[in-house]
């Protein structure tokens, strides 16, 4: 079974975007949030689930989607870490995964 990582950043991310939905339906968070960490929670059973972005062609990342948001990880030696997590309209800057990948290494 693989363990889950969360990265500050990408929780920081989540964070971001449960705020910025409150504005306009406070209820609609709670939902979000648990499907968030209920999607990543599954990952421990099946760690290569995710898709490969396709934005990154051949990649070591992955990522499961959650409406409205697109949570990237990478599983390395039986461990999931969590780097990124984006609204699902915004561009995808491979950069950023990048940076948070090595602070993960």
């Amino acid at each position: 079974m693989a363990q889950i990582n969360w990265s500050e950043p990408a929780l920081s991310d989540l964070n971001e975007i449960a705020e910025y939905i409150a504005l306009d339906k406070e209820s609609a968070v709670k939902k979000l949030v648990k499907q968030v960490f209920s999607a990543t929670d599954r990952l421990e059973q099946f760690p290569e689930s995710g898709r490969k972005p396709p934005e990154l062609g051949t990649t070591e990342y992955r990522e499961i989607i959650v409406g409205p948001c697109r949570i990237f990880y990478r599983h390395k030696q039986n461990k999931i870490y969590i780097l990124y997590v984006m609204r699902s309209e915004r561009q995808l800057r491979k950069f950023i995964i990048d940076d948070r990948a090595e602070e993960n290494s």
